[in-house]
């Protein structure tokens, strides 16, 4: 499994629209090819950041069957009006599991 981990910067007095727009978009990842596990978490020091966290079974799963999809048109749709730039997105594999 790879986590996609997307920082999202969102424009400032808008984040329980922003929040109520990633629960609708749960059955969009729970539906997407390999899509494994999907969070929101955000940043307690800097409250306009976010960080979506998304576990792929494969990396294709989220470059190539997600991105081509239209589910991510669906997402993107959803909140991307909320973005006060780019998302800036990279994708990680576990290496050492703690506990």
């Amino acid at each position: 499994m790879i986590y996609e981990i997307a920082e999202l910067y969102i424009k400032p007095e808008s984040h329980d629209e922003f929040q109520a727009a990633v629960a609708k978009a749960v059955p969009i990842f729970k539906a997407a090819t390999g899509c494994l596990s999907m969070r929101l978490d955000r940043d307690i020091e800097a409250p306009d950041t976010y960080h979506l966290v998304i576990g792929w079974a494969t990396l294709e799963n989220h470059t190539v069957d997600f991105r081509g999809s239209a589910g991510f048109q669906d997402w993107r749709g959803l909140v991307g009006s909320f973005f006060a730039q780019p998302p800036k997105v990279e994708h990680f594999a576990t290496v050492v599991a703690g506990f």
